[in-house]
């Protein structure tokens, strides 16, 4: 099996050490030596301007989607000119009561190089992208796909 690793660094900036005053801007350094900033939601004392849990896991879903979605139109020989979505992470309380990412709405808007499918079959290579897609199936979020 594979394996993929990330490393999170964060220190603290000085002053007090209080819930809504230390800061949550932190370091996200991928495998291949990306590094992005991250941070926690505004509306749990964040930057807006870095990237925050749901917003990468949204991206995840979304980009996972996306490779799988292209996977399977390069299998079936229908070239795909560009593809772009617009993905949207719902946080609200799981059955248990806890906050969580409950929804992911996928808005992709996917343009053919040639003739493309009809709705009914694009529909269905989305249902078959998120039925193989690895990370929708990592997560209890519902995923949903609304097709532009």
């Amino acid at each position: 099996m594979s394996e993929f690793r990330v490393s999170i660094d964060w220190e603290h900036a000085g002053g007090e050490f209080a819930p809504e005053l230390y800061d949550r801007s932190h370091r996200i350094r991928f495998g291949g030596g990306q590094e992005i900033h991250g941070s926690a939601a505004p509306e749990y004392f964040g930057k807006a301007e870095y990237a925050n849990p749901e917003e990468t896991l949204a991206a995840s879903v979304s980009a996972c989607h996306m490779l799988t979605f292209l996977a399977l139109c390069a299998k079936k020989r229908l070239p795909v000119a560009s593809y772009r979505d617009e993905a949207v992470a719902e946080l609200g309380k799981n059955a248990a009561g806890k906050l969580c990412v409950t929804r992911i709405v996928l808005h992709p808007e996917v343009r053919f190089a040639g003739e493309a499918p009809g709705p009914e079959a694009l529909a269905q290579l989305h249902e078959r992208a998120h039925g193989a897609c690895f990370i929708a199936n990592s997560i209890s979020a519902e995923v949903a796909i609304v097709s532009v």
